[in-house]
């Protein structure tokens, strides 16, 4: 590809002097576990969101795991999931034994639908799990006022959303804690495996401490069955060096987004991101919709331009969760997005006029049909 979706060396090169001496600086300190950097970078993660307390983790599966263990959900519980997005959230949910209740999105957002939340509650509902999906945060005022409605509790998975707003807020702190993936391909990315949990709750913080470290606070002294689930001291230390360019990196992601909201509005029947006037994206990702997918996508092949498919089958769809029995039919607003969305390239790298080359190859598939 001419093109590329993404160029994770580009943002690496930009960065290489800062990330080259945080390196150095961790190979020369002989420590690389629960140390210095790790600290650093949880006090600033914590800061950058509005949070009282932050944990870095291994990855953001784990993330939402281990909160969901620290508030004692498991076997006969219930807890509402986006019935789209990526799977890893639904596994958080069966990893600790609990159940997940697919939830539909609103059409327009993609996002968990807080109308649909009401019908879903059971006296065994714990808690809502919302994704913040493509880099725009879900309804969490909504949302928030059904889980207090209910008395549940709400994680939001803000993986997809690193510096994202709702109504002002930041996600990572609009819930009563947050799991958060810094997988590579992440608005904030690592090297690496990485995550991070954030909360305003001290109890809750000081318990996923202690589960993230085989559920020990004191060397081998171990309280309860924890896991192995620790943030890196390399990792810290290169999130923290990305941490200070990740408003500037957002803020290119929104220029570019400008860009392809301009340059295709009205272009065939292809549908374009919506944005609520509470909600400020950060365009994790650039998605939009046509019945004609396929064809659009090899078009855009054959101009040298990488496209992707976030995500081609729903988890209710998914081999993994097949024996809860659903159908297509089940959740047609998931089945339907799962076959018509398509990724556009956007990355703080791709310069302005590689975008206007991807919107010029749209609208020339559009024009010839």
């Amino acid at each position: 590809m001419t093109l590329p979706f993404l160029d994770l060396k580009a943002a690496t090169a930009e960065l290489r002097p800062e990330l080259d001496a945080a390196h150095a600086r961790v190979a020369d300190s002989g420590w690389f576990l629960l140390g210095r950097e790790l600290e650093a970078f949880e006090s600033d993660y914590a800061a950058s969101v509005g949070a009282a307390h932050c944990i870095g983790v291994a990855n953001g599966l784990e993330a939402l795991q281990l909160v969901l263990i620290a508030r004692g959900i498991g076997a006969g519980d219930e807890v509402i999931v986006p019935s789209n997005g990526y799977i890893a959230t639904w596994l958080a949910v069966t990893h600790v034994g609990a159940t997940p209740i697919p939830c539909e999105p609103d059409p327009r957002t993609y996002n968990l639908d807080p109308a649909r939340l009401a019908a879903l509650i059971t006296p065994r509902t714990k808690a809502i799990l919302p994704i913040h999906l493509y880099g725009q945060c879900a309804d969490m005022t909504a949302i928030n006022a059904v889980a207090a409605q209910h008395g549940l509790f709400v994680l939001e998975d803000a993986s997809q959303a690193h510096g994202a707003r709702c109504h002002g807020r930041a996600s990572g702190a609009l819930g009563h804690a947050a799991g958060i993936s810094f997988y590579p391909t992440k608005n904030l990315g690592a090297l690496a495996d990485a995550g991070a949990i954030t909360t305003d709750d001290p109890d809750l913080a000081t318990r996923l401490r202690s589960l993230r470290n085989y559920g020990s606070r004191e060397r081998y002294h171990h309280d309860e069955p924890g896991l192995n689930s620790r943030l890196d001291e390399f990792s810290a230390a290169f999130l923290a060096v990305k941490l200070r360019h990740l408003d500037a990196w957002n803020a290119r992601r929104r220029a570019l987004a400008a860009r392809y909201l301009t340059q295709l509005a009205g272009a065939g029947d292809l549908v374009l991101p919506f944005v609520p006037e509470w909600a400020e994206p950060v365009w994790h990702l650039f998605v939009v919709r046509t019945a004609h997918r396929t064809a659009l996508r090899e078009h855009l092949t054959a101009h040298g331009i990488a496209t992707q498919i976030h995500y081609p089958i729903p988890p209710h769809r998914s081999g993994a969760y097949r024996h809860l029995g659903y159908t297509a039919a089940d959740f047609p607003i998931a089945t339907r997005l799962a076959e018509e969305v398509l990724s556009l390239p956007i990355s703080p790298h791709h310069p302005a006029e590689q975008i206007d080359s991807v919107a010029n190859a749209v609208r020339s598939f559009f024009g010839q049909r």
